[in-house]
């Protein structure tokens, strides 16, 4: 046996070789598959959809917020793969106190969510490919972070950002009520390495709601609507459109969110996306 920590900062223990993995999280089930997981990867949840001809045949165990506990025990995992926003903690203590070692991501920067993946790798092990992606992943992140512009402009320059900060956004992730990504996200990192500049920011909580007329006195340039958790659609667009009287773009929500292979890509869209 062996031990690793996870974001929690408390031991996991494992076997010396991990056969059987169960991924609750589904950018860490992509990110399993393209590391090189294989066979050993051998449940997920119904929302781990890619890679679409690697997860197809797999069992699934319900969703992230509801994940049907019996059937992971059944499937006696070595280890099981949780995310501390995506999945509850009551059902990670019910897999830890069935006998299940759980291991717990929580990151809130990208740089954060690159470290943690190599945690991760480490607690899987015997990951071919795992090397190679966190060597992209680190270099994509040191050249975003060398690139990226000064914070702090009022009303940013979105061409370029050539001697003032990148444009000002607020981005939504709810409607009914509102809901939106705040500073300390993962997404909001993701977007302030790609240049970008938060105007909310609530410190009781990582996704404040915020009514739409709240977001309009802040005047954004950039109003992003992702395409999930929430599925916003042209009809949001053009809704926000007339009352924030912002630029407003519907972005992929698994660029913004999903932490793994798709950084590098993620942070050259949505670069490409503030420079238009």
């Amino acid at each position: 046996m062996r031990q690793v920590g996870d974001a929690r900062g408390r031991p996991v223990a494992l076997p010396d070789r991990v056969d059987r993995v169960v991924s609750l999280v589904p950018s860490l089930t992509e990110w399993l598959v393209h590391a090189g997981v294989g066979e050993r990867l051998v449940g997920v949840t119904d929302w781990c959809a890619e890679p679409a001809e690697a997860v197809a045949g797999l069992p699934k165990v319900r969703g992230t917020k509801n994940p049907d506990l019996r059937a992971i025990l059944a499937l006696e995992p070595d280890l099981v793969v949780a995310n501390a926003e995506e999945n509850r903690k009551l059902d990670v203590d019910r897999l830890e106190a069935g006998g299940l070692p759980v291991f717990v991501t929580m990151p809130t920067t990208v740089a954060g969510a690159v470290a943690e993946l190599r945690d991760l790798a480490a607690a899987v092990g015997g990951l071919p490919h795992a090397a190679a992606i966190d060597a992209d992943l680190v270099a994509a992140v040191a050249a975003a972070d060398r690139s990226r512009p000064p914070a702090g402009g009022v009303g940013g320059t979105p061409g370029g950002f050539p001697g003032g900060s990148g444009p000002r956004y607020a981005c939504a992730v709810w409607r009914d009520p509102w809901m939106w990504v705040g500073r300390r996200t993962y997404a909001a990192d993701l977007l302030g390495l790609a240049g970008a500049e938060p105007v909310l920011d609530d410190p009781a909580t990582r996704y404040p709601k915020i009514e739409p007329d709240a977001v309009t006195v802040l005047r954004p340039d950039l109003v992003l609507l992702p395409s999930e958790p929430y599925a916003f659609g042209a009809a949001d667009a053009e809704e926000v459109a007339g009352w924030s009287g912002a630029r407003v773009e519907l972005v992929d929500g698994r660029a913004l969110t999903w932490y793994g292979p798709r950084i590098p890509a993620a942070l050259a869209a949505f670069r490409a996306l503030l420079t238009a």
